[in-house]
Parts: C-alpha cells; structure tokens; sequence
C-alpha cells in the first residue's frame, strides 16, 4: 500500500484524497473530506465503532491521532481507509520505507509522532437524508470475503431504503421490498423494466375495476403497492438513479387517479347513480391538492412535510395514501358495499388535505418569520 501511495509522488501537488480500493462508502464522507480546509498532513476519516479483528484500529485525542495500527492495544475509533492529504503525506512514505516499514498506517504513525495526523469523525455526519427520508449515519463497508460482499449487500439495500411514510409500507412492505432487491441487485433486471412491469400491472387493475371485476382488482392493487417500491430502491442500490426516473412519481399518480376514475365510473353506471362519480372527482381533487401541498413544500424547504416535526412524523403513518385507499376499497368490497369505500376514502384524503395544507402553511409561514429575524 505504501509503495502505491508513493506512486502519486510528483503528480499530485496539491491535497487530495485516499481511499482503499476496496471499499463501498456513503459519498457523504468524501464530501466532508473535500470541504476541509487542510493545514496538517493528513485527516482520516475514523468511526467510533467497536473494532473487529481485521480493522485497523485508531487511539484519538483531542481530534490528533495518537496511534493507529491493527495490533495496538489501546483504541477508541476505527480507520474507515479514507483520507485527506497534503503532498507532505509522501515525505513520511519514504521514511517509512526506509525503515523497512510497508503498511500504510505506519505512514500515518509517522506522521502522528510529529502532530500532523487529524481525524474525522463520520459519526458527526450523521443527519437527516432528505431523499430517503431519515436519518442516517454515513456507511462505509471494507470488502476481503465472500462473507463481506453478503453483508454490503445487506447494509445497502437497508440504507438504500426511504423510510416509509404509511404503516402498511412501513411494517409489511419493507422487509419483503428488502428481500426482494436483495436478489434482484444479482440478476439483470433493470429498475426501467421494473416500473414498465408495474405500469402493465397497474392498468390491468384499471381494467378490471372499469369492468366490475372487483375482488381481484383490489388484490392486484396490494401486488402493485409492493412491487412500486422495487425500481427506485434497486436503482439506488445500483447506482443507477438518474433524472428521468424522477419521472416515475407522475405516472404512479395517474395510474393511481385512474383506479379512483374507475372504479367510481363502475360503481355510479351500475347504480344509475351520480353521486359515486362525484365522490369519485372529489376524491382526485383532494389527492392533487394535498401532493401539491407537500411537493410544494419540499421544493420550498428541501426537506419532506413527512420529516418536518414531531406530529408530522407520526400523522404520516395514517396520512391518506394509496396503500391505505386499498384497504378502504378491499374491505368495501368484501362486505358487498363497494360505494362506501368511496365515501370512506373521500373522508381519509379531506383529513389529510387539511393536515398537509395546515401544517405545510404554518412552517413555512414560521420560516419566513426567522428569515426576517435573522440579519
């Protein structure tokens, strides 16, 4: 390892940063590293964590590295292997080779004994992760074995997760999504192939309402609930994200209004009825309304309306959506009384629009008061 660090001698000439090969990371903790304004050698990235037999262990005061090495007896931190250097960093690589030393934490030992060695925390980097919702340490994974790609996988697909906002999404959903992806993120199906799967699905259960095939139109919205989390966390899982499949939230909000549109439709034709079709329009007005609150929100803040406070946090878990509309119309169904459903769902999303509008205009409305109160 040393040897390949003195490789860089007389190309990099100003800081940058180390990083082992062979490890998977949060790009939070690069991103700290580069926001540093360095003045000694080198800052390394440590994690107070409890150190395993192969980690390379650290002793820490005051912030300056005391020691470091896999055998020393006294520690507090682990060495993540992320670093940032100045070329300095190279002078202390040649000494250590002429002590017959080859390890790349006797660099850093060297470097230690002059005052010259800091770290970072990454436990103070932990923080709220707008895009997935939660709160969230900074991860980093060091791969030697078999056994080690097991559990990288594992650590990615649970923090690749957004925290769910609705119960079912949370406590059913979850951990079968988390299993699911786990072997998905093997094989060669795409996140894009996912989501045009969901979609064919999606529509078949349009049909089927429009059609007054109800029971296993309702089924169906359940599969398609589980199956709507699949894309977005295997794209993240294998950093495939991109800009256009921020696009998938528009289609799921229209297969989601032509569920409502037909099975309204279906409803109020074989009553001769109005008022299903109207509760039906009401409905999909109160579910644009509220979206538009909270994306509106997001945009204004940067953070979810889900995340914002205390109460916001636990209303989420009842707020209308569409995994909790599914059961409305499944238990309709069941009993034989599928308007009621519409009736129940109606009152479910004019609960939420007034919760998100409310609560949506009294945040921002205290943001603005602390913006003019600060100087």
């Amino acid at each position: 390892m040393k040897a390949l660090v003195l490789a860089a001698k007389g190309v990099l000439e100003e800081k940058f940063i180390l990083c082992m090969a062979d490890h998977i990371f949060d790009s939070r903790i690069v991103k700290a590293l580069q926001s540093i304004k360095l003045a000694n050698t080198l800052i390394l990235a440590v994690d107070r964590v409890a150190s395993q037999p192969e980690d390379t262990k650290v002793l820490e005061e005051n912030g300056k590295i005391v020691d470091t090495g896999k055998s020393i007896e006294k520690s507090n931190c682990v060495d993540t292997g992320f670093f940032l250097c100045l070329p300095r960093v190279f002078h202390y690589a040649e000494k250590a080779a002429e002590e017959g030393k080859g390890e790349l934490a006797d660099c850093v030992k060297l470097a230690a004994l002059n005052g010259e060695a800091e770290v970072l925390d990454i436990s103070a980097l932990s923080g709220l992760v707008s895009e997935l919702r939660k709160e969230m340490k900074p991860y980093w994974v060091d791969i030697d074995t078999k056994e080690d790609v097991k559990r990288a996988k594992e650590m990615l697909v649970n923090h690749m997760s957004k925290s769910p906002s609705d119960m079912l999404a949370r406590y059913v959903h979850r951990p079968i999504e988390n299993k699911i992806v786990y072997h998905l993120s093997d094989l060669g199906i795409t996140p894009n192939q996912i989501t045009i799967l969901v979609n064919v699905v999606a529509y078949t259960v349009t049909f089927l309402f429009l059609t007054g095939y109800l029971l296993p139109a309702s089924i169906l919205t359940f599969l398609v609930g589980l199956m709507d989390g699949l894309d977005g966390k295997l794209a993240r899982v294998r950093a495939l994200t991109s800009k256009l499949g921020s696009m998938e939230h528009p289609f799921d909000a229209l297969y989601e209004f032509s569920w409502i549109a037909a099975l309204s439709a279906y409803i109020s034709l074989s009553s001769g009825q109005l008022v299903p079709a109207l509760l039906g329009t009401l409905i999909i007005l109160l579910i644009a309304f509220y979206r538009q609150c909270y994306d509106r929100f997001r945009m204004s803040t940067g953070r979810s309306l889900d995340t914002y406070g205390r109460f916001d946090k636990v209303f989420r878990r009842v707020a209308g959506r569409r995994n909790l509309y599914n059961i409305h119309i499944l238990l309709a169904v069941i009993l034989g009384a599928p308007f009621y459903c519409l009736v129940s769902i109606a009152l479910h999303a004019a609960i939420t629009a007034a919760v998100y509008a409310y609560r949506a205009c009294l945040h921002l409305h205290v943001s603005d008061k602390l913006m003019k109160q600060t100087p």
